[in-house]
């Protein structure tokens, strides 16, 4: 199965639909995002070069069944396409997060902490850290596992 992000003029994610493969492959029959593209315009009103071709199975720039990577994330409504580095990027969780072209994902200012062994090991409390967008910093978040 073949899919394709509709896309905006603002290169937002609208939608993805899937294909057949019989209508996404060329006279040679190989896979070719082109007819694809054609055949979604034709039955969708919507233009060729506004229809993107994805994959669902590559996530961070890794491929999840161990294949090649496709545009760094499978689109997702609400995702931006940036043509430039061909890459469908998720929201920016923060304004003070940046792009990392390397693993398509957004980057906070500082790496997230590691746990402690005491806490990793803790029998009565979870913890987390949380970003802090007003401190540019990670919080350390407590929760109890005992239940009352």
């Amino acid at each position: 199965m073949a899919h394709f992000a509709k896309i905006n003029d603002q290169n937002e994610v609208l939608t993805v639909l899937t294909l057949n493969n019989s209508d996404n492959l060329n006279n040679e029959n190989v896979e070719d995002e082109s007819v694809g593209q054609q055949y979604l315009e034709t039955h969708n009103n919507w233009p060729a070069n506004k229809w993107i071709q994805t994959s669902y199975n590559t996530v961070q720039n890794q491929h999840s069944l161990g294949g090649t990577p496709f545009r760094g994330n499978g689109a997702g409504i609400g995702y931006t396409w940036d043509a430039t580095n061909e890459i469908f990027w998720p929201r920016q969780p923060f304004a003070s997060w940046t792009k990392n072209l390397t693993t398509a994902s957004w980057d906070p200012p500082t790496a997230i902490p590691t746990l402690t062994e005491e806490q990793n090991n803790d029998s009565e409390n979870y913890y987390t850290f949380v970003w802090n967008e007003g401190t540019l910093s990670w919080d350390l978040k407590t929760f109890s596992k005992v239940v009352s």
